[in-house]
């Protein structure tokens, strides 16, 4: 998923940025990640995150970056691509609607296990950029696609039996929100057992949405 992706300055007449240009770039973002995580969105200056990439100047940051907003959005869009990276795979290597969303919630408390900067960094960049900057609208309409594939894939797992009667939209909201309320807690307890919440979140939907768990239930 692409949320608003930045094409950053044109350089001698639009040409194709340099594979040094690319890798500097990433080292900002990196460095602008890191930085985010520990201080905040507030408090992430450009003399920050230079001084976190081993920069000489902040000037090196305004070359590559139309400001501020631009290498917020490019933030955004790398723990994105982090993630689908890394969740994808898992997903889908099952086939059973009820194994991918296991594999799913698992693996979004895996993630945070694995690259917590990434997931702290992209929860302070969407609490503070403006609802109306353009690359705020794409990661939102973005965002909402994914929510709206979700939503269609519990459906499809009541059609094929493997989830009892449920509104589909109202259980993905319940499981973002209680995945969403774990990443905010891991922020102020960093000894937080992220990858045990995962598991019991896992066990605690399955419940929810089993067929089988609701049918045993009605034969009581």
């Amino acid at each position: 998923m692409q949320a608003g992706n930045s094409t950053g300055k044109q350089r001698a007449g639009g040409r194709a940025k340099s594979f040094t240009e690319t890798g500097r770039r990433a080292q900002i973002v990196a460095a602008a990640i890191d930085v985010i995580a520990e201080v905040g969105y507030q408090r992430a200056s450009f003399m920050k995150i230079a001084q976190r990439a081993g920069l000489s100047s902040t000037g090196m940051i305004s070359y590559h970056f139309d400001g501020r907003d631009d290498l917020m959005r490019e933030v955004v869009a790398e723990a994105m691509r982090v993630a689908d990276v890394y969740m994808r795979p898992r997903i889908e290597a099952h086939e059973r609607y009820a194994a991918r969303l296991r594999a799913s919630i698992e693996g979004n408390l895996d993630l945070l296990a694995e690259y917590p900067n990434h997931l702290a960094a992209l929860a302070e960049v969407l609490g503070n950029l403006r609802g109306g900057d353009p690359g705020m609208v794409a990661f939102t309409q973005g965002m909402e696609a994914i929510l709206a594939f979700q939503v269609e894939q519990l459906r499809k797992g009541q059609q094929a039996g493997e989830f009892c009667d449920f509104d589909p939209w109202v259980m993905m909201r319940a499981i973002r929100a209680a995945i969403d309320d774990v990443v905010r807690r891991a922020r102020d307890e960093p000894d937080l057992d992220v990858r045990a919440a995962g598991r019991e979140l896992a066990d605690l939907f399955d419940r929810a949405t089993s067929a089988t768990s609701a049918t045993s239930t009605t034969s009581r």
